[in-house]
């Protein structure tokens, strides 16, 4: 059974409205055209689909896509925007779950693989995309390179949004290398604030390298973000591609 902490139907119901940035069109023109790019004219496969922010426009750009999704109430807030013949998606875990085909990408946004809290299932992530790419076929990752040098000795957490409606922090174990995000969020306007924690384990980004050289994948490209900025120390996240050997395209 995966480790990932399952989203409820009440969680599900108002991810649309709480990720309002994420779905603005500064955010989602660079991701599609990122991804649209590396699919070419295969088929795509997100991991851990969600609510569809990222596969239904990148559906509507042309691509076929095919998602997974490990909560039955993320899909079925998807499936009110796209039917399943137009995009189909498998209810299972983004690690072991199996869909026909082969694909020219398969992708992970938005922090998701830190969803699995141990490194074997973050492995089996890895080989899981693998087992779906056709040869040539590329594997995207998005996620955040862990905020550790904002700790100074003694200290565990460390803030990353302070608004008036909502405060959020992430507390680490360094030696698990699982954080956890700390919300609260201000419902309505009596002053009531609704507080919300989840788990995720983080990686460097050599450590993910080494995942997929051990899923038999190259790696191709490495960058701060979907605009194509170059990766540096000073990078908050990256967005990386390894490739499957193979004939391209």
């Amino acid at each position: 059974m995966t480790s990932s902490e399952l989203w409820d139907r009440a969680t599900a119901e108002r991810y649309d409205a709480e990720e309002t940035g994420m779905f603005s069109a500064a955010v989602l023109g660079p991701t599609v055209a990122f991804l649209a790019e590396l699919a070419g004219d295969g088929r795509a496969l997100e991991f851990a689909i969600g609510t569809g922010r990222v596969g239904v426009p990148l559906r509507e750009r042309g691509v076929p896509v095919a998602g997974i999704e490990l909560s039955e109430h993320m899909a079925a807030v998807l499936r009110r925007k796209v039917d399943a013949d137009t995009l189909p998606v498998t209810v299972g875990d983004m690690a072991t779950t199996v869909v026909p085909g082969e694909f020219a990408l398969v992708y992970l946004v938005y922090n998701t693989l830190s969803n699995l809290l141990t490194q074997d299932e973050q492995v089996e992530c890895f080989r899981n995309a693998a087992r779906h790419l056709r040869p040539g076929g590329r594997f995207v990752v998005e996620l955040g390179v862990p905020p550790l040098r904002f700790l100074p000795p003694g200290q565990v957490a460390v803030p990353f949004d302070v608004s008036e409606r909502h405060l959020g922090f992430d507390t680490f174990d360094l030696v698990r290398q699982i954080l956890v995000s700390h919300h609260f969020t201000r419902d309505g306007d009596d002053g009531r604030y609704r507080r919300e924690a989840s788990r995720h384990r983080y990686a460097w980004p050599a450590e993910l390298d080494l995942m997929a050289r051990i899923a038999g994948l190259e790696p191709e490209r490495r960058v701060a973000d979907w605009d194509g900025t170059p990766f540096t120390q000073e990078s908050t996240k990256h967005v990386s591609v390894w490739r499957k050997p193979g004939a391209g395209h």
